[in-house]
């Protein structure tokens, strides 16, 4: 009878030496990223750590399972039990990529991502800027060519590190834009950073730094630096790392100096599908109506940077483009909408004026046709003039609300029968901010506050306001998601009203009073009661409402409704 010492002894020689140590290299590479990187990650955007935990043990024991246990005898059934003990584990750090990149909590740019190749990059990117100088950023133009990084020892060293910084700063407080441009002080600029559509001041420096700043950046967009009048346009691609962003460079002579302005990833801040706009379920289906009977003009209004290309270029995507002749007419083509023909007027170039283009493309008897802009009466009378039973036009004015719009749309016509002739439909739209799910603080309403927004005490029990601050191991941080703003992203509130026979006879009268309670008893929602349904379900905030509805109003005609008001008719409807 063997003894025990034996049967170790023939145990051992029966695996290897080299294969438990080829085997559990899986485990220390799937371990260090699992707590030097997941586990952190968890942590900084409070996703529920101990759920993930839980999670990677499961599939760290599972793995070990098939490795011991594996049903194969032999050499192959080593090699078998470790390609599934890479499968698992590898399995478990894309699942935790993919599951957490769709979490809103964590925003895009610290999104986790498993392509080597952008590592590759970053790194070649690096060693390139090492070579030439300090530099943070590749910046190239729209036909891929490379702006140099000056040596450490040149004055212009100096000049690209402080672009950077300035381009730097905007990115990390999560801006869309940032402008820089004569800051009403003699022999001094300043930059004004717009954050989830609020704009705040920035950095101020001395006038001569500021134009050779500009000038870099018109240098990279491959812009005519000596031209300091003249409106001019490019594109940048800017590369930080794993990050890229798309800068639109605009430059344009001002009082007192020059203005740039870099607008980021401007094709995706107006790439919406229309169901993601913002719409209530009522106000979509009343949209939706609208787009189902194609004749007439509707009228799209909102603020500037409020919203009304997003609006526009949703609602066109309703239209199918493939079967439907559908055209626009822009000043500047925001992002490429497929199938459809975008015709691009220039106030600087030689050619027809806006009215006669509008005009010209309407003759044509196109299906649908959507104007970004409607900036004089002659168009406005263009627009009245086509044949509004054949095609539907989709005309995009400046006011606050639909009941504005429509009073800015018969203003600008100047022929009251005309106008209300031609209109077919109006929706509004304004922007306000998110708030940071990440950080935003519960709170119990007083019920007179309730009262005063027509909210009933007896179903809403709680409200939200912005945070800013996360508890990290007992002490108060920074919200990571938010730069401590306590608000993350924007979202729509509209209004959209058909415009019928009798709702047209009320425009040709100009009795804006009996219009707006026309369109009440329609139990649609108001852009108030849109945007309290908005802050009942947390996404937005009672202040941040305030803000926005207090906002100085468009130049429209005078007795539009009201911004700011008690909305005492507003009933809570279910969530969109």
């Amino acid at each position: 009878m063997l003894g025990i010492p034996s049967l170790l002894a023939d145990g051992l020689i029966l695996v290897s030496f080299w294969k438990p140590v080829v085997l559990i290299l899986p485990f220390i590479g799937w371990g260090w990223i699992v707590t030097r990187v997941l586990d952190k990650h968890a942590a900084r955007f409070f996703l529920p750590r101990e759920m993930w935990n839980i999670g990677h043990m499961t599939a760290g024991l599972v793995a070990l399972l098939l490795a011991v246990l594996m049903p194969v005898e032999g050499e192959g059934g080593f090699w078998a039990g470790f390609g599934a003990v890479v499968l698992i584990l590898l399995g478990d750090i894309v699942l935790f990529a993919q599951i957490t990149n769709k979490d809103e909590r964590v925003p895009e740019q610290f999104h986790l991502t498993l392509d080597f190749s952008k590592w590759t990059e970053a790194r070649k990117a690096k060693a390139d800027a090492k070579k030439a100088g300090k530099a943070e950023l590749v910046i190239r133009a729209a036909d891929k060519s490379l702006l140099g990084v000056p040596a450490i020892d040149a004055p212009e060293f100096q000049v690209r590190l402080a672009a950077e910084s300035l381009l730097m700063r905007a990115m990390d407080a999560r801006a869309s834009q940032v402008e820089l441009a004569p800051a009403g002080k003699e022999n001094l600029y300043g930059a004004v950073l717009t954050i989830d559509g609020v704009r705040t001041a920035g950095a101020t420096m001395p006038a001569s730094d500021a134009v050779k700043i500009i000038d870099l950046w018109k240098a990279g967009a491959k812009l005519d630096v000596n031209e300091r009048r003249k409106p001019l346009q490019g594109e940048v691609n800017i590369e930080r790392g794993e990050r890229k962003v798309k800068a639109r460079v605009s430059s344009v002579g001002v009082q007192g100096g020059m203005r740039l302005t870099l607008l980021f990833n401007p094709d995706q801040a107006v790439r919406f599908k229309p169901d993601k706009l913002g719409l209530l379920e009522a106000q979509m289906n009343e949209l939706r109506e609208i787009v189902a009977d194609p004749k007439g003009t509707v009228i799209l209004a909102g603020m500037p940077d409020g919203g009304r290309t997003s609006m526009m270029y949703s609602v066109l995507k309703l239209h199918d483009a493939y079967t439907t002749n559908v055209q626009t007419i822009e000043l500047d083509v925001q992002d490429a909408l497929e199938g459809i023909r975008q015709n691009v007027w220039d106030p600087m170039a030689e050619g027809p004026d806006f009215s006669t283009l509008t005009r010209s493309i309407l003759r044509r008897d196109p299906d649908v046709v959507a104007l970004a802009e409607v900036p004089d009466q002659n168009t406005a009378k263009e627009i009245c003039k086509a044949d509004q039973e054949r095609s539907r036009i989709y005309a995009s004015v400046k006011a606050p609300n639909a009941l504005a719009g429509l009073q800015t749309w018969m203003k600008l016509v100047g022929d009251a029968e005309m106008g209300a002739k031609a209109a077919h439909g109006v929706v509004a739209v304004r922007l306000v901010r998110r708030l940071c799910s990440n950080c935003r603080v519960q709170y119990q309403p007083a019920p007179d506050m309730l009262k005063k927004l027509g909210l009933p005490a007896d179903k809403v029990k709680v409200l939200y306001k912005k945070g800013g601050q996360v508890i990290l191991k007992k002490d108060p941080e920074t919200c990571p998601a938010c730069q401590g703003t306590g608000y993350a992203g924007q979202e729509g509130i509209f209004e959209a009203y058909k415009i019928g026979p009798a709702e047209q006879e009320l425009l040709k009268a100009g009795d804006w009073n009996t219009l707006r309670t026309e369109l009440r008893k329609r139990q649609l929602p108001s852009m108030q009661q849109a945007a309290l349904r908005k802050a009942v379900d947390g996404t937005t905030s009672i202040e941040e409402i305030t803000r926005v509805m207090a906002e100085p109003q468009s130049p429209a005609p005078a007795g539009a409704q009201p911004a700011v008001k008690p909305a005492a008719s507003a009933q809570p409807a279910p969530k969109k």
